[in-house]
């Protein structure tokens, strides 16, 4: 049996976003997304996070990685490559426990988007290649490095990056006629342990595992951040899951129950000196909702506020309310609104933002959190959308389904 153990790299001296590794991406720590892709894999035998933090080693074996040693001060600096990190991480297995394993895998932190059965395949063509001394993960490149030149200055001539034979002007050349090129991503390596204890990475014989384009990330700023959080939840990606599956809409939608305070409102309220309460909602949650009714399909509020506010919205909106329900309850309460109302809960759609929603979640076809809506609800949800409660995240909902109808 071949022994293949994954390492995740994840120092704690992130500068460009300050403890990156454990901050929540998509519902998960960071850190989760990459565990998840080694802990699911039919060939990796063992996971271990290398860290020189112990908040990050906790978080790791919460999510099932082991952590048998904190990685030294000198292999966690800014300017620390891979190999150090490796090398170490060998080392120390073998001096300490004798365990010497075939392969090493490499999954970085920073790029959590992974499909699924990556790392499997990326095993598979190492093992097909004896000559091999890693396979990695390559992407079609965006952009075309025949195209791309060098600059001595700006007062003299440039000169073409590269040549290709058969073709005098490749920066000329239509691109279809051009060699294709890949670039590395953060994905995965499957290395030889023989090659990393022998100085290298890589080594001489690189083998490609070609990834669809789609999954190609690296989180280097905030920006990238929100940007694949959103590719997470709206791009339907056949990928690896940090925590449960995410189910699909359900085929058939017959009812869409929607929680009020965090989804309906923004959450805050206003009270004057004589205790009446003021709420804020937006317009636009109500304008897919009649035609969502004409196509069958029904929109409810199911609310533990008392307050008679979500009867007026709910009202002005053109939904039926069922509100003042124990907040020990809500889930009781779905299912008796179902019974009474003869619809498969398979059939419903429920967006909830808060603690009390997460029963609601576990009855209903397909789970759907707002934007802002708590940790451990976003974990939960089936669907995560990309508008906060209270600013359009109804009015989004909705137009996902009849997207579907």
């Amino acid at each position: 049996m071949t022994e293949v153990l994954a390492i995740i790299p994840a120092r704690g001296g992130s500068k460009g976003i300050p403890r990156k590794n454990i901050r929540n991406f998509a519902g998960y720590p960071l850190i989760a997304w990459s565990i998840a892709a080694a802990k699911q894999s039919a060939s990796v035998t063992r996971v271990i996070v290398s860290t020189d933090d112990e908040e990050i080693a906790a978080v790791a074996r919460q999510f099932g990685a082991e952590t048998p040693f904190l990685r030294p001060a000198e292999h966690a600096q800014d300017k620390t490559t891979d190999l150090p990190v490796f090398e170490h991480a060998l080392k120390w297995l073998a001096e300490n426990e004798g365990y010497k394993p075939d392969v090493v895998v490499q999954l970085r932190p920073t790029s959590p988007i992974r499909p699924r059965g990556l790392v499997d395949k990326a095993i598979e063509i190492l093992r097909a290649h004896p000559d091999a001394d890693s396979v990695r993960g390559v992407v079609s490149a965006g952009q075309n490095p025949h195209k791309m030149w060098l600059l001595t200055n700006e007062n003299s001539p440039m000169q073409n990056l590269l040549d290709v034979e058969g073709i005098d002007e490749p920066y000329n050349a239509p691109r279809q006629i051009l060699p294709p090129v890949y670039w590395q991503t953060g994905h995965i390596d499957a290395i030889r342990a023989e090659t990393i204890l022998n100085g290298s990475m890589s080594g001489k014989n690189i083998y490609p595992l070609i990834i669809d384009s789609v999954f190609t990330v690296d989180i280097d700023n905030l920006q990238d951040w929100a940007r694949y959080e959103h590719l997470v939840a709206t791009g339907g990606l056949d990928m690896v899951w940090a925590g449960r599956a995410r189910r699909p809409m359900p085929a058939s939608v017959k009812m869409i129950v929607s929680d009020f305070d965090g989804v309906i409102t923004d959450n805050r309220v206003w009270t004057s000196e004589e205790g009446l309460e003021t709420v804020v909602a937006s317009r636009s949650d109500s304008m897919r909702i009649r035609e969502l009714r004409e196509r069958g399909v029904e929109v409810m509020i199911l609310s533990s506020e008392p307050n008679p506010v979500v009867k007026a919205r709910a009202t002005k909106m053109g939904v039926d309310a069922i509100h003042g329900i124990d907040i020990r309850g809500k889930g009781e309460a779905l299912k008796q609104l179902l019974a009474e109302k003869n619809v498969d809960a398979a059939n419903v759609v429920y967006i909830g933002n808060d603690l009390n929603d997460l029963p609601c979640f576990e009855i209903a076809g397909w789970a759907v959190a707002v934007a802002d809506a708590y940790p451990e609800v976003l974990q939960a949800a089936d669907h995560v959308l990309s508008r906060a409660g209270g600013h359009g995240a109804v009015r989004e909902l909705c137009e996902l389904v009849l997207k579907n109808l």
